[in-house]
């Protein structure tokens, strides 16, 4: 049976108009019978089996449920089925810097150089461990390694393809200088993880990045979340559906990448969006940090890989790489979202800063993400949001 919560203040108008001098204030939100009809109507049209939502209000958890199925056997989905997190990990990896950051050992602007015991090339692989290591060999002959700092790896700007081994080559390759351009890739995300876990111990570096989520997870109560697979079976999993409705198990994942090892629930990651959108666990310096505009993204989209600038009359000009999110200003005053994907995984986060505001969809169908902007913009009315740019002409769209 589906479980849920609905916790909204009732003052939610009032406190929005006072504190959006600037902006229009955020409507009343919908009940949970409301959001309950309008996702049914979204599984509907869209064939998916099912997804999980949750809302966010002045930084609180408001309202979780669970929708349609978690398996081919017809299982219910409930708010306590693990799902895989995808590339939400990102973000939630990006909030764990920032803590570094406000217990300096890590520094968003120094080259990540400045951390490692020696040059980043040397390192591996490892012939016993092949794993062990990145690629990093494969920048001996090119010196702008040197130039990436922690702010470069998280705006997606050090110039790396998402991955080295999707590289016809499968080598890890500088397509341009870091930190001119936004490109994604999560080959940047795990260089991060490398220095910080193996990192020079004299600055407090040489840290398991796994514990450190982990030691946030217990704090939040997040008892069902890490960033590898649970030791043991787990029957309350779900598998996945991918455009063909063709069911896939679950991704077992048992190294910790930071690009995207997660897996969570959605009354789990629940807890995390609120704590993100009100900034509990950072200082007010590093929660601003990372959703201030670092870099102005000027593609047309989000892939593919390495695109050209748009003319500059074409570019959203508020759109921009924070730190793990993307950000963006809008009706209602300034936002940030992250997604994650894959052929089977459709998920969302997007939150307002003025009114710790978010919506938090997982699904493991990833036809339900057709209807992501229908329901969006259902809870949390007209915020900007820049779905064309992640989602392609596909955004909204069944």
């Amino acid at each position: 049976m589906n479980t849920r919560t609905n916790a909204f203040p009732h003052v939610a108008a009032l406190f929005a108009a006072i504190c959006l001098p600037l902006a229009a204030a955020a409507q009343d939100l919908p009940n949970g019978a409301a959001i309950d009809a309008e996702v049914s109507k979204i599984l509907a049209r869209t064939h998916a089996n099912g997804m999980a939502v949750a809302v966010i209000d002045h930084g609180k958890v408001g309202y979780v449920n669970a929708y349609g199925i978690r398996n081919a056997k017809g299982d219910p989905l409930t708010t306590d089925t693990v799902m895989y997190g995808a590339s939400l990990t990102k973000a939630v990896f990006a909030y764990t810097v920032m803590q570094l950051v406000d217990q300096g050992k890590l520094k968003l602007d120094t080259p990540l150089k400045d951390d490692l015991d020696k040059p980043l090339p040397e390192y591996g692989p490892d012939t016993t461990y092949p794993d062990k290591y990145g690629p990093y060999k494969d920048l001996a002959d090119d010196p702008r390694w040197q130039k990436i700092t922690p702010r470069m790896c998280l705006t997606h700007s050090t110039g790396f393809s998402n991955f080295w081994f999707i590289e016809p080559d499968q080598k890890l390759h500088i397509h341009f200088d870091p930190g001119t351009h936004f490109s994604y890739s999560g080959e940047g995300m795990i260089l991060l993880q490398f220095v910080i876990e193996h990192g020079s111990k004299a600055q407090g570096l040489g840290l398991d990045v796994g514990d450190l989520a982990k030691t946030d997870f217990n704090r939040l109560g997040m008892t069902r979340t890490s960033l590898v697979w649970f030791p043991g079976a787990d029957s309350n999993v779900t598998e996945g559906w991918d455009d063909q409705g063709q069911a896939h198990p679950h991704e077992k994942r048992s190294k910790v990448r930071v690009a995207g090892s997660m897996n969570t629930t959605i009354s789990d990651l629940s807890k995390f969006a609120a704590a993100l959108v009100s900034g509990d666990g950072l200082s007010p310096a590093s929660r601003a940090e990372m959703t201030k505009p670092s870099l102005h993204i000027t593609t047309a989209g989000l892939f593919p890989l390495f695109q050209p600038d748009l003319p500059l009359d074409q570019q959203r000009k508020d759109l921009a790489s924070g730190l793990g999110v993307t950000v963006f200003d809008g009706p209602q005053g300034h936002g940030f979202f992250k997604g994650g994907h894959d052929g089977q995984t459709a998920n969302t986060l997007i939150c307002i800063e003025a009114s710790q505001r978010c919506v938090l969809i997982l699904s493991s169908d990833v036809r339900s993400e057709a209807g992501y902007v229908e329901l969006v913009r259902f809870i949390l009315g007209d915020i900007g949001e820049p779905y064309d740019w992640e989602y392609g002409d596909h955004a909204g769209k069944s």
